[in-house]
């Protein structure tokens, strides 16, 4: 049995433990469904799925709060599937296995699912409790958030009905967050005709691991190394000093998570392979001495593999190194009002090249409309040079704050009441799914705040243990002082 079970409040880690225990990764959210829709009904409260997949479950007022706002109570179910390269782990059949280390709960080898299971957890034990003071409540469980927020863009006006909207799916405990980045993904795809590789050439896979990795847009301010940008460096210079020719690439595979990992195998000269090696070694130190205050050890490493049937033709394979090597990534911009919150940023997310096919995925985000616009017109001008088709999709403009809010007064009042200091109130650079739910249903009333995260999105995620006791009592006490109509 987990040990978490034994942590407070018990009535949100049993709910967060049962959830570990479902395949939920972003695409497969079957289980989860059905697992949820059984909760609800076993409440004996209504609950049903809506067209796009969301669960919806229906608590009614306790008595004599029934003159209050309705609140919608937001979280998604789907967890971001990453794990390190020597965990065996089958995302769609096996259970998240947690432990304890000091303050924090981690989980092994894997991505832990508290971004938003701690969320979905904290709901479930509203929906659960017979003991608490709120007004009409309404549960929102969104499905594939992490991959596209697919669920929050089906949602049909009407589905919910409250006033009022509680995203818990931000990542910092005494915070509470007011508005948020707009997004845009941004794909550049090829078609190519293998041709054969030179007589007497070599073929190499070279991997390049180790890397923290993390969320996109909450950690792409912490200079992180992207492992497809340190790849291109190599691939580059491979090309041009030891007449290396690139078969495939593999790098990242979530558009929301910076890339731990890629592969690549290159073709060369069998004389060239030492000094390759010779490169790939001093490519391992360059990087490790550049990252040093920032990466845990990162690893390259080569060897010699079947030599493939066919590769990139040289011309198209320097237009494609030439584009991934000029990409923006990373913070382009700071909001000038806020210095200290990104504005603008983007993400070299996956490449996938092989078999005649080329694929890049970025994720562009921004609070700003105009800068979201400038930075994917710079990308596909990028990769419109190298001959590829560039195609703009799943765009949401950002949550813009409401600094006159009353729930957000009434929060502010509540936390310093509960805990003797003023929340922080803040714009997060990430897409929430507030925007795209605030578009469909005008006028809601919104607020976003979890407990505190740390490395979301990786194997490297955490949830501290004291703040998930503070972030479900500020819940309860927020639903109890609810406006009234």
């Amino acid at each position: 049995m987990s040990t978490i079970l034994s942590l407070a409040p018990q009535n949100v880690w049993k709910h967060f433990y049962s959830l570990t225990q479902i395949p939920r990764p972003s695409g497969h959210m079957e289980k989860v469904t059905e697992f949820l829709i059984n909760f609800g009904k076993g409440l004996g409260l209504e609950s049903f799925v809506d067209e796009a997949g969301n669960v919806i479950i229906r608590k009614p007022a306790t008595p004599g709060m029934e003159n209050r706002k309705g609140v919608i109570l937001q979280a998604h179910m789907d967890m971001v599937p990453q794990k390190n390269n020597d965990t065996v782990h089958d995302f769609e059949k096996d259970p998240i296995e947690t432990y304890i280390d000091g303050d924090w709960v981690k989980a092994k080898g894997t991505t832990l699912g508290a971004d938003n299971g701690l969320g979905v957890a904290a709901i479930m034990a509203v929906l659960e409790a017979k003991d608490l003071k709120h007004g009409p409540l309404e549960a929102l469980i969104t499905k594939d958030e992490e991959t596209g927020m697919y669920g929050a863009f089906g949602l049909k006006p009407g589905t919910v009905n409250g006033e009022i909207l509680l995203n818990l799916d931000s990542e910092d405990e005494g915070e509470l967050y007011i508005g948020c980045a707009g997004g845009m993904d941004v794909t550049a795809t090829l078609e190519y005709k293998e041709v054969a590789p030179e007589e007497g050439d070599i073929a190499v896979k070279v991997t390049l691991k180790g890397l923290r990795g993390g969320h996109s847009g909450l950690e792409i301010n912490e200079g992180r190394a992207n492992a497809n940008k340190l790849l291109v460096r190599f691939i580059r210079e491979a090309v041009a000093s030891y007449e290396a020719r690139l078969a495939s690439w593999e790098g990242g595979n979530m558009r929301n998570a910076i890339p731990r990992e890629a592969h690549a195998v290159i073709t060369i000269p069998a004389e060239n392979e030492k000094e390759l090696l010779g490169l790939v070694k001093y490519c391992e130190d360059l990087f490790n001495e550049e990252y040093s205050a920032i990466e845990t050890p990162i690893c390259f490493t080569a060897e010699r593999v079947e030599l493939p049937a066919g590769e990139v033709p040289e011309e198209i394979q320097d237009n494609l190194i030439d584009a991934i090597f000029a990409c923006q990534n990373g913070v382009t911009r700071m909001i000038p009002t806020v210095p200290d919150t990104v504005e603008t940023s983007s993400n070299l997310a996956i490449i996938t090249i092989g078999e005649g096919k080329a694929a890049i995925k970025i994720l562009a985000r921004s609070s700003s409309d105009s800068m979201k616009e400038y930075l994917t017109t710079s990308l596909e001008s990028c990769f419109s040079m190298a001959g590829m088709k560039v195609e703009m999709t799943g765009g949401y403009s950002g949550w813009q704050p409401n600094v006159d809010s009353p729930i957000l007064k009434a929060m502010k009042a509540s936390y310093k009441q509960q805990f003797g200091v003023e929340p922080a109130v803040k714009v997060i650079h990430a897409g929430l799914e507030c925007g795209i739910i605030g578009a469909i249903i005008p006028g809601l009333d919104m607020i976003s705040f979890g407990p505190t995260l740390r490395s979301p999105h990786s194997p490297d995620e955490r949830a501290l243990i004291p703040t998930v006791q503070k972030f479900y009592d500020f819940l309860v006490a927020t639903l109890e002082q609810t406006p009234i109509k």
